[in-house]
């Protein structure tokens, strides 16, 4: 070997790669440091050999030193960017990629001055291409169009979000709405205007069914909540489905309606119709009533729980259990139907119960007086849900008093009393009676079992019952009697 060049075998300090050279020369070629010594000589193969260490320097794709052509070295200003240094060793270009043309020493691409001699150092050459290439393609600045008509702004790719159906407006009366059977049916009145649509008193127009019996008619917009409403009667609440329950249960009566027809009106408007449901339980305790006899409430509520079991049974919730949605018929005062089924829920679909996620539904679903503390959260309404919206009823009906009922419009402050009030009962019923009259044993008992249920669990409706039956005994009557209630047609 010659005097101040290192062997063959001898490896970059910065590549790793093997290469001949003084420890001056700065990289190897693949670094694009140049010739050892200079760049100027050239070397044979078969003194002298690179070896490319296929781990660290990436293999020469284009021959030529620092600089781009291999005749600089110590003498010119080598750099490692778009020429052949490029095609190098990555690892030396990410630490060195200038050397300053005084004394070899590599140096910083950010450095002006070289840290070891102190000389100052010439712009790198591409910033230089760099800044007259930017000169020569800068755009011009742009010149003052002439005013145009603005053009129509170009429609965005997201589909909009569907507006909510607004409340229906009434039909007249005479109207005739025919159902998807062909039968047609004739509003005689409205009964009653609420926030899952209108009900009517109407007739059968056609002669498939007597024309002097009466029906009720629900009617709302086509993509309102009668929908859903729709939907539970088909799944779960057919005729026939219902009969099976009632002979297998031993059960005399069940306050399910009877679905007869139903159908689309105008394209804008859905419509049920169902056998006579009669009168609003709230209709009945607006007429100067208020509240319930004991021996009343307690026929309703086992009448409501034979409703809401086989509801559960066929894997939905009611969502929203309140006087509005009870049907008493004032010429049979032995049918109560619970009816109202626009927030129905889903909660066992396929015999899984749903996961109990607050926040994944839209939360104060229903009358804010009466709904679960699920339904304020957002969550699924699950079989306690609406075991605690009967037990919020029955309260109301006997005592004529919630803690909340003034607060309505609040409905935080609703939900803190829910909340407050769940693990104290015994408060609850004494704020609520104010010794008007004894609190029922019955109610208390019923209110602290309900109260305790989990999300998923499975109540024991017959021990519900039994908690009203027992007390009807001792009044001796019964749960399927007429209704101790006097209301007009």
């Amino acid at each position: 070997r010659r005097r101040g060049w290192w062997p063959a075998h001898a490896r970059c300090a910065r590549g790793g790669r093997q290469v001949p050279g003084r420890r001056s020369a700065g990289p190897c070629r693949a670094a694009g440091g140049g010739a050892a010594g200079g760049g100027a000589r050239r070397w044979s193969s078969r003194s002298l050999r690179l070896r490319p260490n296929p781990r660290r320097c990436a293999p020469p794709r284009g021959g030529g030193g620092g600089g781009g052509g291999g005749g600089g070295g110590a003498g010119r200003l080598g750099s490692v960017g778009r020429g052949a240094g490029a095609d190098g060793c990555p690892r030396c270009a990410r630490r060195v990629s200038r050397f300053c043309p005084q004394c070899g020493r590599g140096v910083e691409p950010a450095f002006r001055f070289c840290p070891a001699c102190g000389g100052r150092l010439p712009p790198p050459p591409l910033q230089e291409e760099e800044e007259e290439e930017t000169e020569k393609t800068a755009p011009a600045p742009p010149r003052p169009s002439p005013a145009r008509p603005s053009a129509p702004a170009r429609p965005s790719c997201r589909s909009p979000r569907k507006a909510r159906p607004g409340p229906a407006v009434p039909l007249p009366a005479e109207s005739v709405l025919t159902d998807q059977g062909g039968r047609q049916w004739r509003l005689v009145r409205l009964l009653d205007e609420g926030g899952c649509g209108l009900t009517y008193e109407a007739q059968s127009a056609s002669g498939t069914c007597p024309q002097k019996q009466r029906y009720s008619l629900k009617l709302d917009v086509k993509d309102g909540r009668i929908y859903n409403e729709q939907n539970f009667f088909q799944r779960a609440a057919k005729a026939g489905t219902v009969e099976k329950w009632k002979k297998w249960h031993f059960v005399p009566l069940l306050g399910i309606p009877n679905c007869v027809g139903f159908g689309l009106h105008a394209d804008s408007y859905r419509f049920l119709v169902f056998s006579d449901l009669g009168r609003t339980l709230q209709s009945v305790l607006n007429d100067g009533l208020h509240l319930l006899r004991e021996k009343a409430a307690f026929q309703i509520v086992v009448r409501l729980l034979d409703c809401l079991e086989y509801i559960h049974e066929n894997e939905y919730v009611h969502g929203n259990i309140t006087a509005e949605n009870i049907y008493l018929n004032p010429a049979d005062l032995t049918q109560v139907t619970l009816a109202g089924y626009c927030y129905a829920f889903r909660y066992c679909p396929g015999g899984k119960h749903v996961a109990q996620r607050e926040g994944s539904r839209t939360p104060h679903e229903g009358t804010i007086e009466f709904i679960s503390l699920d339904s304020h959260k957002g969550a699924g309404p699950s079989r306690r849900s609406d075991l605690e919206s009967l037990g919020y009823c029955l309260l109301k009906w006997l005592s004529g008093f919630l803690p909340w009922s003034e607060e309505l419009d609040k409905v935080e402050t609703v939900v803190e009393k829910k909340e407050k009030y769940k693990g104290d009962v015994k408060c609850l019923l004494q704020l609520c009676f104010r010794q008007k009259r004894p609190i029922p044993d019955a109610l208390q008992s019923y209110l602290q079992q309900v109260m305790a249920l989990e999300y998923e669990e499975k109540p024991d409706y017959e021990a519900l019952r039994q908690l009203f039956k027992k007390p009807l005994e001792k009044m001796k009557a019964s749960a399927y009697d007429s209704l101790d209630i006097k209301m007009v047609p």
